[in-house]
């Protein structure tokens, strides 16, 4: 284990809650070993932007981690030429071009049919009744998964990402993310002669005709529906409960002095869906005054960057109106998210800024509990509507 501080955390108080204990790290021990989760945590946003790009020492290629356990090799887990080359041919799936001309007209058409669909009712689960199926149906026109409903890819992508954070190695965890691994590989197989016959943009056809092994194809369709889901659900409610919760600053949107663009970015700042990515020791070395030993375990925090004090004032605040440039949720270097342009259209170009215009007198009906540090988001949101 690496020679950086020892710091204890209680697991469930992580889980429900984790950044007061983030932000004690930042200020008395921005790297240090947990114990508890046996690994070394980098909490500064500096530190975070600095390291991650150091593949050479902190290599995503984690053979024996747990994502690459559950998930089979993928892009996200590679380094270098092997990382870019994947890379590569995913490119035409979710370049700008594509998210302009092709998701974005599919993502207007997913967000209208489900508002259609919930409008009348005059109240909602916004997690469960909208972003789950609004995040799934967009990731299956992504994907290509069109052979799977919006209920399982939600339930594939939860129990798989469970499965990579498993890191308390709970073995009915273990079952159920492996299942829906196998699951999601039926599925593709399924899907390939239609998409080889009718080839398209969406991610298993492109990654097919760059000629990427069925085992390649599987492994990085597995780890998109992991982020792909977890992540535009979660921002999409969490920005509306954040807009909800704060309507002053709604206002400035509607009085044209801010746009959803803005409270998206500074949803995904305050709560970053993805907290976290874990990196190997590659070699015995020294970062941050810290002395690391070859094949250890270190987690690059996302979420504690985001709400770094060193740039950003007042960090635990919901302020559209700030600079979130310095934040880094969607990571800083080269496995910088393939999908966060389809992510922004997707969230603050459709999803939340339709439901604002097409229900009158949303509101929030009840609490919303947030949980989660590798993966976080709100696990309900009741709202209302006048119908």
């Amino acid at each position: 284990m690496s020679d950086a501080p020892v710091v204890h955390i209680d697991p469930a108080s992580f889980h429900a809650d984790p950044y007061p204990t983030l932000a004690d790290m930042r200020r008395d021990t921005p790297v240090c070993f947990v114990p508890e989760l046996g690994a070394t945590l980098f909490t500064r946003r500096d530190d975070v932007f600095a390291e991650e790009k150091r593949i050479d020492l902190f290599s995503s290629h984690q053979p024996n981690g747990l994502l690459t356990r559950v998930m089979g090799e993928n892009m996200m887990r590679k380094d270098g030429d092997a990382h870019q080359i994947e890379r590569k041919a995913l490119f035409p799936a979710l370049s700008p071009r594509t998210v302009r001309d092709v998701l974005g007209i599919q993502f207007g058409e997913i967000v209208q049919r489900h508002i259609d669909r919930i409008k009348p009712q005059g109240t909602c689960d916004l997690v469960r009744d909208y972003a789950m199926p609004v995040a799934a149906d967009a990731l299956r026109v992504m994907t290509g998964l069109i052979n799977m409903d919006a209920a399982e890819m939600d339930a594939a992508s939860q129990a798989m990402l469970d499965t990579a954070a498993n890191y308390q190695r709970d073995p009915e965890i273990d079952a159920k993310g492996f299942g829906y691994a196998t699951r999601v590989l039926e599925l593709i197989e399924e899907r390939l002669p239609a998409l080889r016959a009718s080839p398209d943009l969406s991610i298993i056809s492109v990654l097919d005709q760059a000629g990427l092994s069925l085992d390649q194809i599987a492994g990085n369709v597995r780890v998109i529906i992991g982020g792909g889901q977890n992540e535009p659900r979660d921002a999409i409610a969490g920005t509306i409960w954040a807009l909800l919760s704060h309507p002053d600053q709604h206002q400035l949107i509607t009085k044209g002095q801010a746009t959803y663009e803005d409270a998206f970015a500074e949803y995904v700042r305050l709560i970053a869906p993805i907290g976290m990515s874990p990196r190997r020791v590659a070699r015995n070395d020294t970062a941050c005054g810290v002395g690391f030993e070859a094949e250890e375990l270190i987690f690059f925090m996302f979420g504690s960057a985001c709400r770094d004090e060193a740039h950003f004032e007042d960090p635990d605040r919901f302020d559209i109106t700030r600079d979130t440039r310095p934040a880094i949720p969607f990571g800083a270097g080269p496995h910088f998210c393939a999908g966060a342009a389809a992510s922004r259209t997707l969230i603050a170009g459709h999803a939340v800024p339709q439901l604002f215009k097409q229900l009158d007198g949303l509101e929030l009906a009840g609490d919303v509990p947030f949980a989660g540090w590798a993966f976080r988001g709100p696990t309900s949101c009741p709202l209302r509507w006048k119908t």
